[in-house]
Parts: structure tokens; C-alpha cells; sequence
């Protein structure tokens, strides 16, 4: 039995919860979308550049009107070449400090293994008291570059898949600021309490990029993380919507999400910022997300996928026009928020070109 007000286990991953029991369980009020919002938000990659880099790049970013933006959240990089990996965390922490309008979170972070989730839901209820309403919590499986590597541990998907769902479930169990009793199979708490909670609650948005991960994402999620092909996926999207529904919620008015790489330059730069993205095409194949050595992930990367796979869908260029229409791409598959990554060297000259050249045609 999995308690959390005498819900067995078996019932709340079935998606079946009491009448009495919805609006305890169900997802926060921040997590509603306005109809026809169409959110451009900037990447902090964790993997390539340094925390006070990012706190800056945070700064300028809300400074050119980008209105949100997320961080990787990882104990090593995916590939060496991308050469950092600092504490997301304090990342967010410090950009909160340095900017005024923009909306912060991690893209994402797994609750599971490395991190308590009791941890992480004292963590992110601290972010939303130094910025309140501006601060969101993505979270996934993880890999085992960042989970297995560092000793927390590492599952098939159906224990990743019921350790997310448990771990969900106690964050919001502790974010309503009452002492709580949980015991699930993998995580426990002993009349805990979180005494500094945010009044708003922050959203939490689950990646997922396939049917049972949507469906996951639907059922206990405020937003979906995903790709576009797997947006595109009718099965994949059903099984969202039927997530979402099983709960009470209406799927229109949740938080989908896309990232999609840019580069305001040329083929050169494109082609020079994909080496330390090589691993993308196969990110969540055997060999890649179940492998906790980065070194063999990038030998893996250079030996099986070519550049040219990598920069196709990539935004490239200086003309504002195709950084545009690529966008509204994604906007019109149903996308409301698209994260923009960029992997050039000089992150000040792309956040500035974005804000001028781009962004005034996504503002309402």
C-alpha cells in the first residue's frame, strides 16, 4: 500500500483516484495555460558554459525579453568535449537574484535517484519563495550518466516510470505545507513538513517521449516535455490527453513543451557547436541513456551519427525569417513553450540578435 490518504499503489498509477480525493492530489493552479500562448524561452546550458556564465547569460536574457528559460540539471555533461557540469540548483538560485521578469526552472531534473525527492521538493519550494511565480520544476527518468555515475543508482524504465510517479507525489504531498505520512515502495516519510512552502504553487512538467511517459506526463504532470516527433505521434498524444482527463484536467490547458537548437551564424558555426551535441539522434537509445560513462558516449557519437544528422533541423543562419518560421512550426504542432538552444561560443551575441531580430514576433 502506497498511503498517501489510503490510496493503494495499483489505484494511483492506474490514474483512478477517489472523487473526494482530486483536488488533493490534482496539479496546482499555475500549472493552467492561457489559450494561444506562445512562450520563445532561452536554454542555460549546464554542459558548455560555467555557473557565472549562466547567471549572466540569465541576466541578459531577461534583459532582451526572453520571458523564460530553464537549465540542465546534471552531475556530468553528456559528451567531455562539452567540458562543464556545475549544480543547477545554485544556478537558479543566483539568476533569480539578477533577474526580474523571467520565469526559471530545470529542463530537467530527476527526482530519483541521486536526489531525495523529499530533497528536491525543499529545494524547488525555496526557489519559488526567492521568486515567486517564477520558478517551475521539469522532471524526468534521467540517465545514467548523471544517476549511475554518481552512486544514486539506476532502473529499468517500469521502476524509472514508478519512482517518478512516487516522487510527484510526495513533492506536492510536502508543498502543501501540512506534516504528511507517505509509504510507497520506494520513498517514505515520517510526519514530514516543509515549513517555508511558496503561496503559488510551482508547476512541475514531466519529459516524456513515448505513450506511457505521456500518458504519465498527462496524468500527474502541469505541463508535457517532449519532442516533435513524438508531439506528431497520435498514439503519443492520445495517451497524454487520456492522462490528463483520467485526473479532471483539461489537456488544453496544460504546458507543452519543446526545445528546439539555433544558431545565429552560419553552416561553420553550426556544424563546430553539433560536435558537442553528437549524441542527440540517439539520446534515449540503449547505449546512450542507460550508459554512465561520458567518454564512451561521445566515442559512441563520433562512430555512429554524422554532423549533417545532427544540424538538419537545426535554425541556422542570420535571416530572421527561417529562426521564425522554424518556431511557428512547433507553435502550430501544439507546442505553447519552445526552449531555444543555442551551442555557440558567444551566447551575449546570440541572446542579443534573438531579442532584436526574433522575439518581437512571438510577444502578445
Amino acid at each position: 500500500m502506497d498511503e498517501i490518504t489510503g490510496v493503494s499503489r495499483r489505484t494511483f498509477l492506474g490514474g483512478a483516484v477517489a472523487a473526494g480525493m482530486l483536488a488533493a492530489l490534482q496539479p496546482g493552479v499555475a500549472g493552467a495555460v492561457e489559450k494561444g500562448r506562445r512562450r520563445v524561452g532561452y536554454v542555460m546550458s549546464s554542459e558548455q558554459f560555467t555557473i557565472d556564465q549562466l547567471v549572466r547569460y540569465a541576466a541578459a536574457a531577461d534583459k532582451a525579453g526572453f520571458p523564460i528559460a530553464w537549465t540542465s540539471d546534471h552531475f556530468q555533461p553528456w559528451q567531455p568535449n562539452e567540458g562543464h557540469s556545475c549544480f543547477a540548483w545554485a544556478t537558479l538560485a543566483a539568476a533569480t537574484q539578477k533577474t526580474s521578469g523571467l520565469t526559471l526552472g530545470t529542463g530537467v531534473t530527476c527526482p530519483t535517484y541521486r536526489y531525495n525527492p523529499a530533497v528536491v521538493a525543499e529545494g524547488f519550494a525555496s526557489l519559488g519563495l526567492l521568486a515567486p511565480g517564477r520558478v517551475f520544476l521539469g522532471v524526468g527518468t534521467g540517465e545514467a550518466l548523471n544517476e549511475a555515475a554518481s552512486g544514486g543508482g539506476w532502473g529499468k524504465y517500469a521502476e524509472r516510470h514508478d519512482r517518478l510517479v512516487e516522487a510527484v507525489t510526495l513533492i506536492r504531498e510536502l508543498w502543501s505545507g501540512k506534516e504528511s505520512s507517505y509509504k510507497g515502495r520506494y520513498y517514505q516519510l515520517d510526519k514530514a513538513r516543509l515549513y517555508d512552502v511558496p503561496a503559488q504553487p510551482v508547476p512541475i512538467w514531466i519529459a516524456g517521449n513515448g505513450p506511457k511517459s505521456a500518458r504519465l506526463a498527462g496524468a500527474h504532470g502541469d505541463g508535457w516535455i517532449t519532442t516533435l516527433e513524438v508531439l506528431q505521434d497520435p498514439k503519443s498524444r492520445k495517451a497524454f490527453e487520456e492522462g490528463a482527463r483520467s485526473q479532471g484536467k483539461d489537456p488544453a490547458s496544460m504546458e507543452i513543451v519543446l526545445e528546439t537548437f539555433a544558431v545565429a551564424g552560419d553552416e561553420a558555426e553550426a556544424r563546430e557547436g553539433a560536435e558537442k551535441w553528437r549524441f542527440l539522434k540517439k539520446a534515449w537509445k540503449h547505449g546512450y541513456v542507460d550508459n554512465p560513462d561520458e567518454a564512451d558516449i561521445q566515442r559512441r557519437a563520433e562512430a555512429e551519427i554524422k554532423i549533417e544528422e545532427i544540424t538538419k533541423d537545426w535554425l541556422v543562419g542570420k535571416d530572421a525569417a527561417v529562426h521564425t518560421r522554424g518556431l511557428e512550426k512547433l507553435f502550430a504542432a501544439g507546442a505553447t513553450t519552445v526552449f531555444v538552444h543555442s551551442p555557440q561560443t558567444d551566447q551575449m551575441a546570440f541572446i542579443d540578435w534573438y531579442g532584436r531580430q526574433v522575439l518581437p514576433n512571438f510577444r502578445s
